[in-house]
């Protein structure tokens, strides 16, 4: 199966009402957002959007709708990850019946299984689900799949196009390239931090949690590096890894996006948890710096997108 995928796809939060509930609304607040701001596609529920806070069916929801607001003008990329093969089969065919392009398949989690295990669900999965899959690495939550199994996958499942790999280790970075160069296969870092490396090893493009509130950043590392200018490349990698520093120092990461969000006029709703008063001291302090950050960076930032643009 081909499908090429390449360049910046912004990795949705999920915006809730009081009770919890998607805010379809904010929703398509925060695609237009991004869309507007040079991404080549979204993600929709992934571990930015805090997948497991939500059921089956808010979850196609969602999917639907994202296809439907897209309308065309860049990919969709459906996360179907659960923690049973029955539920993944069910969402993956709610989300390749919706439109979407590709489906993104974490491994199980909570319960540790081994790599026969893994590779065993990701056959069967892909086997029955006539849709285009990446694999998604996701160690921090999910049972880590080895770069030896997933490349042995990639070789073999012929509807599986590609990997996401949120380990978060530059040792992934040479013998994955290395894979896609050989096998031909859609390469996307998880980790923002890496996308500069990644990106001179090889690799197709990020599925970007920081997208998700600055996709103007994200994009200006992935086209300058792509436009052969290395120095304004290293120059937005170092502004985008001094905002991931700020936001991963006391703050679960898709927190920390949202909370972005809300600093750039996206309002999207409450946490998941009741807030205690470190909690809002946190996030009062965040808030205040990515508004000053967004404020003093902003005109470099413009100068930047105006050399790559």
């Amino acid at each position: 199966m081909n499908l090429s995928l390449s360049g910046v796809f912004a990795a949705l939060c999920t915006p809730i009402d009081d009770l919890g509930r998607p805010d379809v609304a904010a929703f398509d607040r925060i695609i237009e957002f991004v869309m507007e701001r040079g991404v080549d596609g979204i993600v929709v529920g992934g571990a930015t959007a805090e997948f497991p806070h939500f059921d089956l069916e808010d979850r196609a929801i969602l999917f639907a709708r994202a296809v439907q607001r897209m309308s065309g003008r860049g990919r969709v990329i459906a996360c179907v990850g659960t923690s049973s093969i029955f539920s993944t089969l069910q969402l993956a065919r709610k989300a390749f019946d919706s439109g979407c392009d590709a489906l993104l398949l974490p491994m199980p989690y909570y319960f540790r299984y081994s790599q026969e295990d893994l590779a065993s669900f990701c056959e069967t999965v892909c086997a029955s689900v006539s849709a285009p899959f990446l694999l998604y690495n996701l160690p921090l939550f999910t049972n880590p799949i080895r770069v030896s199994t997933a490349l042995e996958l990639l070789a073999t499942i012929p509807n599986l196009v590609g990997i996401k790999d949120s380990s978060g280790e530059v040792a992934h970075l040479a013998p994955l390239g290395a894979g896609r160069k050989q096998l031909g296969f859609s390469l996307f870092v998880g980790d923002d931090s890496l996308l500069l490396g990644a990106l001179q090893a090889g690799w197709d493009g990020v599925v970007s949690g920081i997208a998700g509130f600055a996709p103007e950043l994200v994009t200006a590392v992935y086209r300058s590096y792509r436009a052969g200018d290395v120095e304004p490349a290293i120059t937005s990698q170092a502004i985008l890894d001094e905002v991931i520093q700020k936001l991963v120092a006391h703050l679960p990461i898709p927190w920390g996006v949202r909370i972005g969000l809300d600093a750039r006029g996206i309002g999207n709703g409450p946490m998941h948890l009741p807030l205690s008063p470190a909690r809002q001291r946190q996030i009062h302090e965040l808030h205040g710096w990515l508004m000053n950050w967004a404020e003093t960076r902003s005109l470099e930032m413009k100068q930047i997108w105006k050399n790559i643009a």
